[in-house]
């Protein structure tokens, strides 16, 4: 009670003070949300887009700026990623858990939060609930006493993270289960939360009382166990995906919210009008992530999860088809391993450090949150590849930003005093900022950020000029920076630096700025074999994402190198071949590092399959217009089969020009578009490519949001030369199936 007070009275005295600094200045009074009155101009809109502010939590997760997501479950158990809710809580055999050490390898990635996914899509759950049995309760662990969310709230406390908690309102155990309350078409009636449970009384006595059906009970009982029992929590994650639905289920958001916002006053909640998904599961970062949202509705009503996922949210011509215009923050969420959950360290590949790096520079630097995702393995810990990368990526953070190089520069004062409540409004006419150095500077990374608590996003497109030869020299522009801009460009050495200011809504407000130095890398490396079998290994084209200004400078980001490599999977060093061009690779795991000097780059590894250039197309259910079968098997990623649209069974079968003994298959999935992704089929052979039998049966889950490479391992290894993928279910209710390629394993 004292904690909620305490922050009303914070709410109150900022209110106060933006009325007052805009009283002072007669202006518009800056708010959370705008409503867009009849007859207003595009020049009024525009002008109340620019005084449109986070709220307090909002702001304090963009300065958590680095977080972390943390997938575990059943599925880190059956190598799902979905599961199906009708798993016996068994399969959870965790034997060990380390938190401490999850924590520790988040705080020195220089990671500020973890979130938990206490319960997931299959509706088991990680935490004592008194609601369900299907859970850690069921398990062995600590003899059904343990208690994941409770460990690594502990751990948080100890190592100065905060906590939040993604509970999946999807359930497919409340689905699958015939006593299950997801869509079981129950009335609504008057209903307290807590529901008491005899036995287990909860030690805050607050109440609340909803008109809900049993399962919007179910999920605010144990929303209350959550947001009560298990320290502060910052942020609440509710996902928009869902496997399955039934019975026309649907969400009280406002009974949810109400009491989140009672019970968790700090927290934010993603998903609905604090903080939104960026609309990929790979890391992908607008060039322009705008967080002044245009709604039709207001938002604060909303009880739907809306589509934010398109390129453009928030330009100008967004915003004049508004009705409301809202504060709506973006978090970056993709996993440092391929797919959410583990599933082992031999075929599941771990992001670089230089990876995740670009990725922190592109969304804390592109005006969002970066939320990354490290899922423990089967022993309760990270593995050693993923606490490899965070400790390089965290010390790479404080090595380019922990150090700021305009520290004593001359210029506008608050901009450069490093405190972010102190800002240089702009003033009529004034479109740039001049900073000075004793002597000059050797830099490769500006960041700018803008005063939004009290002024909004303004500015719409800037540039970066250094005096050079007696005359500036722009070398780096972009378009918005709202709570954060980095750019990144080639080094440079002045001892002058010009922020201009090409477009704004409205005065811009520019409340720090700092300059840094990255040191200089071999680059990332990518492989590429065509169906005969010839690998090249490249620097990766697009593994730094911004775009260069003027001439492409791509090879000057990088310092002399050369690429080393090894054909059978082992360790590879300045010792091992140097690759000079393509070779043919038949199969098996290559691994290759560009170095320079001392300086090693990030290894790229991947295990190839079977040689295409002997396969051929027997047959396919069915293809559309130049989408022909072939392509499924051409090695050209960017290509793609297609089928009609006939039903979710479709087929494509080959032959392979010789018998394989075959352990695994892969599937690339287009990308082009969301439709044809295969979520579940079976393998089937044939001793004459005519009369087939089924082998094996896969699934694949949440290809929709993250279009990755799948791939399934077959329990046992079986001989063939014919060989045929049949679709059973597409994801989304398709009736089309595509693939880009198929592979196939010894």
């Amino acid at each position: 009670m004292i904690k909620q007070k305490r922050n009303f009275l914070i709410g109150c005295f900022n209110m106060a003070f933006l009325f007052c600094v805009h009283a002072q200045n007669n202006t518009m009074l800056p708010q959370n949300t705008i409503r867009i009155d009849e007859g207003d101009s595009k020049e009024t809109i525009i002008e109340k887009a620019a005084h449109v502010v986070p709220s307090i939590n909002q702001l304090s997760a963009l300065r958590n700026e680095f977080i972390a997501f943390i997938h575990f479950g059943p599925n880190t158990f059956t190598r799902m990623e979905w599961g199906n809710g009708m798993e016996d809580p068994s399969v959870f055999d965790l034997k060990e858990l380390d938190t401490d050490q999850w924590c520790r390898t988040l705080k020195a990635a220089g990671m500020k939060m973890v979130i938990l996914t206490v319960k997931h899509h299959d509706g088991f759950v990680l935490w004592q609930s008194r609601y369900t049995n299907h859970g850690i309760m069921s398990t062995d662990f600590r003899d059904g006493q343990g208690d994941v969310l409770r460990d690594l709230s502990a751990s948080c406390q100890r190592y100065g993270l905060k906590l939040g908690v993604y509970l999946s309102p999807a359930d497919l155990y409340q689905i699958e289960n015939p006593e299950g309350l997801y869509g079981n078409l129950s009335n609504y009636t008057k209903r307290v939360i807590p529901r008491d449970v005899p036995g287990s009384p909860f030690a805050n006595k607050t109440t609340f009382e909803f008109e809900v059906d049993d399962y919007n009970e179910y999920f605010l009982n144990q929303l209350f166990e959550l947001l009560t029992e298990y320290g502060p929590i910052h942020e609440v994650w509710f996902d928009g995906a869902h496997p399955k639905t039934k019975g026309g289920q649907r969400y009280n958001y406002a009974a949810w919210k109400a009491l989140i916002r009672t019970l968790a006053p700090e927290a934010v909640i993603f998903g609905k009008e604090d903080v939104r998904w960026c609309g990929n599961e790979a890391g992908g970062t607008r060039d322009t992530e705008w967080n002044v949202i245009p709604y039709q509705d207001d938002p604060s009503n909303m009880n739907n999860f809306p589509d934010l996922t398109k390129e453009d949210l928030g330009s100008r011509d967004k915003l004049w088809e508004a009705n409301y215009l809202h504060y709506q923050q973006a978090e970056t969420n993709t996993s440092i391993r391929e797919g959410w959950f583990y599933r082992d360290d031999t075929y599941q590949k771990v992001r670089s450090a230089d990876d995740v790096f670009d990725i922190y520079e592109r969304s804390v630097g592109g005006n969002s949150t970066f939320l990354l995702n490290i899922p423990p393995n089967r022993d309760g810990r990270f593995s050693a590849a993923d606490v490899r990368t965070l400790h390089e990526v965290g010390a790479r953070i404080e090595a380019t930003y922990g150090q700021n190089l305009l520290k004593g520069a001359k210029g506008p004062k608050e901009t450069l005093d490093g405190e972010p409540e102190t800002y240089t409004l702009l003033k009529e006419g004034q479109n740039e900022l001049v900073f000075s150095t004793a002597k000059p500077i050797n830099i490769n990374r500006f960041v700018i950020q803008e005063a939004i608590r009290v002024h909004g996003e303004r500015i719409e497109i800037h540039a970066l000029d250094v005096w050079s030869n007696g005359g500036w020299k722009e070398i780096a522009s972009a378009t918005n920076v709202g709570y954060k801009r980095i750019l990144r460009f080639p080094d440079v050495s002045s001892d002058r630096f010009r922020l201009r200011i090409l477009s704004s809504r409205a005065r811009p407000a520019i409340g720090t700025v700092s300059a840094h130095y990255a040191p200089t890398r071999p680059p990332q490396l990518a492989f590429r074999r065509n169906v005969d079998g010839m690998v090249s290994i490249e620097p990766l084209k697009d593994g730094f994402s911004w775009k260069p200004h003027g001439e492409d400078i791509l090879e000057n980001l990088h310092v002399n190198y050369q690429i080393h490599y090894t054909l059978d999977g082992s360790e590879v060093n300045a010792r091992s071949p140097i690759y000079d061009k393509p070779m043919v690779v038949k199969t098996g795991n290559v691994r290759a590092v560009a170095i320079s000097g001392d300086h090693v780059g990030a290894e790229a590894n991947e295990v190839f399959g079977i040689i295409k250039k002997d396969w051929k197309i027997l047959a396919a259910s069915s293809a559309i217009g130049s989408h022909g079968a072939a392509m499924a098997i051409d090695a050209v990623p960017e290509s793609f089969w297609q089928s009609d649209e006939t039903g979710p069974v479709q087929f494509i079968a080959m032959d392979l020009g010789e018998s394989y003994a075959l352990s695994s298959f892969s599937y690339t999935p287009q990308h082009k578009t969301d439709k044809g992704m295969m979520e579940k089929g079976v393998i089937k052979i044939s001793e004459d490519g005519k009369r087939w039998r089924t082998m094996a049966s896969f699934e694949f889950g949440n290809l929709i949001n993250d279009p990755t490479t799948r791939t399934h391992r077959f329990k046992e290894k079986f001989i063939t030369r014919y060989i045929r993928v049949e679709s059973t279910v597409i994801a989304g209710g398709g009736n089309s199936l595509s693939i880009a390629e198929l592979d196939f394993f010894e």
